[in-house]
């Protein structure tokens, strides 16, 4: 993964999103228009953590390079060096795939 030139503040992540299928289990080619919205990607960057009301930072559960699955509709998209990139906040993080 080359450096990324983004940090994301408090207990957001960025994940960048598995490409979604492009074929379907028996072959047939599926349009962008009907390919489902990927849930699944790779942490590519975290924040610092969120800042608790003791002035601490709480610690993220995910690091850089876990592969997590994220809500259909969480996050914002960007485009960061020509690929697709998920801010997410780690609430939005449903599971981390060991």
């Amino acid at each position: 993964m080359a450096n990324m030139n983004l940090r994301p503040l408090d207990d957001r992540i960025v994940v960048e999103p598995v490409e979604a299928e492009e074929t379907t289990a028996g072959g047939i080619v599926l349009p962008d228009s009907a390919r489902e919205k990927p849930q699944r990607g790779t942490v590519v960057a975290v924040g610092p953590g969120k800042m608790l009301d003791s002035g601490n930072r709480g610690e993220l559960s995910v690091t850089v390079g876990d592969v997590v699955i994220y809500g259909k509709y969480g996050g914002s998209n960007i485009e960061v060096d020509g690929r697709e990139m998920k801010i997410l906040r780690e609430s939005d993080i449903l599971a981390k795939v060991l």
